[in-house]
């Protein structure tokens, strides 16, 4: 039996590497280069399958219609899932999801934040293309013997975990299901929030978002902490609250903050916006600070992860039509 999939926020990346791992399993896919709303989810009449990203918000509505048409799997195409509402899926449209692909390739990425906000590579790189090899205002700090704040040890934050403890950084972790064994192999200790917070010179978000971690890192958890702390988030955009973020950088109380992702990134990450004028003036806010580092949602963007996304996202779909139990599905529980 055929199967046909209705593709949503296709960008020339995804058509090439799903093109290609899909000549193994024939599935007649329907490339659409923008995000499934409710007024254009009538493209998937027909489809058995929706394939989706992150800033496709599959609302109940959405769902709804879907239902509708006949789609019977919503294949994300990422390990998060809370831009769907999968209370109304519930009996309705399975979900399946990705849950890891390339841990490391965040986990680098988050690395690679923290290198170049402390050491300032991103001014460097500016300056002494204006050849410009003075020093003022360059300086970074050893991060051998600093403390390192992990929230969320699942996959990603445990590569963290070890790459940082490999710089000789005291690791503090904290994670609801704490892993006692892994904290003895590594050498980092679970703690509270609170003592992470007191302690870290670096403090960085590896979480999912949930209704506990919304705005987690918010303006009092921002008093709690050190003097000049710098903050990561490869995460999710919602664990911070964006406006006290700004003030905690206007104050100098964060010194440095690594952006991967974005609260309201949903109308502007993975598009090339370059010749329009930015209407999100918090976003342009953060963007003037030379102590900040936007990049564009592209933690997971490796050759690798984007392979192993197509293969899992495309055995999630086989899976599903011949009526395999597992599939990496996604179940709706009560709050």
């Amino acid at each position: 039996m055929n199967t046909t999939i209705a593709f949503f926020d296709a960008k020339p990346y995804d058509r090439e590497i799903f093109n290609e791992v899909n000549r193994n399993y024939k599935f007649e896919i329907k490339y659409f280069k923008f995000n499934i709303t409710p007024d254009n989810a009538v493209l998937a009449e027909g489809a058995d399958v929706v394939c989706a990203f992150v800033n496709d918000m599959i609302s109940e509505e959405v769902i709804e219609k879907l239902h509708e048409y006949g789609v019977k799997l919503i294949a994300l195409r990422s390990a998060g899932f809370n831009n769907v509402d999968l209370k109304a899926a519930l009996g309705k449209i399975a979900v399946a999801r990705v849950p890891a692909y390339s841990p490391n390739a965040i986990a680098e990425h988050t690395v690679a934040l923290m290198l170049s906000l402390n050491r300032k590579i991103h001014r460097a790189y500016w300056r002494t293309r204006d050849s410009n090899f003075s020093l003022g205002g360059l300086m970074g700090f050893d991060m051998n013997n600093k403390y390192a704040g992990v929230i969320g040890t699942g996959k990603i934050g445990k590569v963290l975990v070890k790459i940082l403890s490999g710089f000789g950084m005291k690791v503090l972790a904290h994670d609801p299901r704490p892993d006692n064994e892994f904290a003895s192999e590594t050498g980092c200790r679970y703690v509270g929030l609170d003592e992470m917070f007191r302690k870290s010179e670096v403090v960085s978000l590896n979480c999912p978002l949930t209704r506990e971690t919304e705005y987690m890192i918010n303006k009092e958890s921002i008093e709690k902490m050190k003097h000049g702390v710098m903050i990561i988030n490869t995460g999710r955009g919602k664990l911070i609250k964006t406006s006290d973020l700004i003030d905690g950088l206007k104050s100098g109380k964060i010194g440095s903050a690594g952006l991967d992702v974005y609260e309201e990134e949903a109308e502007f990450f993975f598009e090339d916006l370059s010749n329009r004028v930015l209407t999100d003036d918090i976003l342009a806010r953060l963007l003037s600070f030379n102590n900040v580092i936007i990049t564009s949602h592209q933690g997971f963007f490796t050759s690798e992860a984007m392979h192993n996304i197509a293969e899992t996202t495309m055995n999630n779909i086989m899976s599903f039509r011949k009526n395999k139990k597992e599939f990496n599905e996604i179940c709706y529980k009560c709050p």
